[in-house]
């Protein structure tokens, strides 16, 4: 029996959402979305397990009382850096993933006795809710999202550490003030060795922790001057040391990994760079143009605490529909979550087997259609494929109780059942993009097992499945802080894009924002038009009941490679009855789905699977057409699976410039021979606007 959908859905749609045909799915009663925890399975109450039957609501006030419910006013999560939790299996993925049962990490170590709380942890509580608190009263604080009380108990962690070896702290001051001397006595040496006329010691460009090229210290100064060539080496050595605290620290596996990004923040925070009279720049360009610099940076500052956030980018420069998303095309269907562009065709024939693109629903999808010269949909419709687009709705709280149910239902299930109707085509290809690939993933084993094989291919981009390695995340998504966007997401219905929007910017804070913060207000420059980071900016909410799910079954539980462990649409998922071909694509250089974590799906399914990894991180890296020929990408044809990724990499082969050409090739060996363009839309599916729609204009 097919399950009564909610009032608001494509069956019952609002007012001003266009009516569209059920999507072709039979789903067994009653929908539960089930999570799995400590190896016993439980009812999530994230999700409700029938469909909603309330009106959906109308736009929230600021602040709603909610009965029975007591929620917590928002504040910073509280630190979590003392060792308490165990460290994470290397991974909870069976050897042989089709034969074997899953693995529940709880069944197979014994109980470890949580470690004492350190003694100084009672002093250092009150501390940083007492740093927090006046950091909060700081107008600065609306700009630069700083976690100021993990800031101060990180700092406290490391102090405490080096209280308890008074031998090796004292030696180790001993040799960093040896240091600090030394780099004195050659600092003035080679200023003598200039001023006398003498070749001057050459020095080796400096690097920022991780070994980059460091472009905060790019200036001459900080060569040339003694005084400022002095502060870089002394503000370099203390970073060095404060960072080797951190890797000695007692902590496990997330706990040192967290310890290390808010001593990270306190370094990236302290550069001397970020303050005018520390900025031989700022303090050049301020004497040339006798103060208009400053008063530029003052008035951009006023105008950015007025506005409540760190403008990075000239946000009049762009907007969609205008110069970007410009690729032709037409909303050919709409429901309550999606609009579906179709785009038009170049030339008589394409590929016969058409292509959805499932974008993240946590940004707008125009980071595949930006301008004509680096757009990824452009360049798909020269290829000869008919491309089809997933615009997501921007939710409010009307759309709070939208569970991941809904978002595969009114999402690839509705979109792919109207890309048939207009094609005629009987299967179609589909790419998932970051957090849209792991949805594609979650469709595909729901309908692996209801025998639906309307999906012919999978590409994934940087996209993840097996959350046991997130990298740099892991620092947001732990369980206090999980808690935290729940009650934030009760207050208001959904999530603020402001939240993911300083999540993703921390884990790139030189580039994001202490760069934005020098160009802008110490050196009185507009923020520069930029494509990239005006769409960065461009967010998107989250509704609450979906995005619960989505964290604590990923994230916390890591349920997605547990078979069995998620329950949706009906079904049980397994990823190992996906059969599907899968082109896999990471990036070198990706902070928020590190390269190795996207390899996993070679293990994960039962087809065959492409992986290539792409040069430079989780947007460059994608963003990346061949017209430039920059970057470079690896691939491994080999004809057997490499157990690891290292494996993999030890295999692979360097290749220059985009790899967008080999997944073109790779794509066009699965869609089909070139048949007559099919028409833009259909008699069902009629054509509502031109693209890129009224969706990814809402704010």
């Amino acid at each position: 029996m097919a399950t009564k959908r909610k009032a608001g859905s494509a069956d019952h749609p609002k007012e001003g959402v266009a009516p569209g045909p059920k999507p072709e799915l039979v789903i067994k009663a009653p929908l539960k979305a089930t999570g799995q925890k400590g190896g016993k399975a439980t009812v999530a109450s994230l999700s409700p397990a029938q469909p909603s039957s309330k009106p959906a609501k109308v736009s929230q006030p600021k602040s709603r009382a909610r009965p029975a419910q007591k929620v917590a006013a928002a504040a910073s999560p509280k630190p979590k850096l003392a060792p308490k939790l165990k460290p994470k299996s290397a991974s909870t993925v069976p050897e042989d993933i089709g034969t074997q049962s899953p693995v529940n990490p709880a069944d197979q170590q014994p109980h470890q006795p949580d470690k004492p709380e350190p003694p100084y942890q009672a002093a250092v509580a009150p501390l940083a809710a007492f740093a927090s608190q006046m950091w909060q009263a700081n107008p600065l604080s609306k700009l630069l999202p700083l976690d100021m009380a993990a800031i101060v108990e990180a700092v406290s962690t490391v102090s405490a550490q080096a209280l308890e070896d008074p031998a090796r702290a004292n030696d180790e001051a001993r040799e960093l003030t040896l240091k600090l001397w030394q780099n004195a006595s050659d600092t003035w040496t080679a200023a003598i060795a200039r001023w006398s006329g003498q070749a001057s010691p050459v020095t080796d460009r400096d690097k920022a922790p991780g070994g980059e090229v460091d472009r905060r210290f790019d200036a001459p100064e900080w060569e040339q001057n003694p005084f400022f060539h002095m502060m870089k080496q002394t503000y370099g050595l203390l970073s060095e040391q404060l960072l080797k605290q951190a890797e000695r620290a007692d902590l496990e596996g997330s706990d040192k990994q967290r310890l290390a990004f808010h001593l990270r923040q306190l370094i990236d925070a302290s550069s001397p760079t970020v303050f005018l009279p520390t900025n031989p720049a700022a303090l050049r360009k301020a004497m040339e143009t006798g103060g208009t610099s400053v008063a530029n940076g003052m008035r951009q500052l006023l105008a950015d605490l007025d506005a409540g956030r760190l403008n990075m980018t000239d946000t009049e420069a762009f907007a969609p529909g205008r110069n970007l998303a410009l690729t032709p095309g037409k909303v050919v269907f709409r429901n309550k979550l999606i609009e579906l562009i179709q785009y038009a065709p170049k030339g008589e024939k394409a590929h016969e087997v058409p292509l959805l693109i499932l974008p993240p629903w946590i940004n707008k999808y125009y980071i595949l259609d930006l301008q004509p010269k680096n757009s990824l949909v452009a360049y798909l419709v020269d290829q000869g494929f008919t491309v089809f687009m997933v615009s997501w709705k921007n939710p409010d709280a009307s759309l709070e109780e939208t569970s991941l149910d809904d978002y595969m239902l009114d999402g690839p299930i509705a979109a792919s059942d109207a890309v048939r109707r207009i094609t005629g085509a009987k299967q179609i290809n589909a790419m998932g993009y970051c957090i849209g690939g792991t949805l594609l993933m979650m469709t595909l084993a729901a309908l692996a097992a209801k025998g639906d094989d309307r999906f012919s291919s999978a590409t994934l981009m940087v996209s993840m499945q097996d959350f046991t390695e997130v990298g740099d995340t892991a620092v947001f998504m732990d369980e206090p802080h999980i808690e935290f966007i729940e009650k934030q997401m009760l207050e208001r219905g959904y999530l603020d894009s402001r939240h993911m929007s300083d999540m993703f910017n921390m884990l790139r804070p030189n580039d994001l924002i202490w760069g934005a913060v020098v160009n802008n207000y110490l050196m009185g420059e507009k923020p520069p038009a930029f494509d990239l980071l005006y769409w960065n900016a461009d967010g998107t909410r989250m509704a609450r009941a979906a995005h619960s799910f989505y964290l604590r079954n990923t994230y916390i539980e890591n349920n997605l490679i547990k078979p069995g462990a998620i329950t949706l649409l009906g079904e049980k998922l397994d990823l190992r009855k996906i059969t599907q071909d899968i082109y896999a694509v990471g990036a070198e250089k990706d902070h928020i789905v590190p390269w190795r974590a996207a390899w996993q799906v070679t293990r994960l399914t039962g087809g065959d699977v492409r992986y290539v990894l792409a040069a430079s991180g989780h947007i460059a890296g994608m963003i990346n057409p061949p017209a430039k020929a920059k970057g470079g990408h690896l691939t491994n044809d080999s004809t057997s699976r490499p157990a690891t990724p290292d494996d993999w990499l030890a295999g692979a082969v360097a290749k220059q410039g985009s790899w967008w050409a080999d997944w073109a090739q790779w794509l066009a060996a699965h869609s089909g021979e070139k048949l007559a363009v099919p028409p833009m839309g259909s008699k069902t599916d009629k054509p509502l606007c031109d693209a890129p729609g009224t969706y990814v204009m809402e704010r």
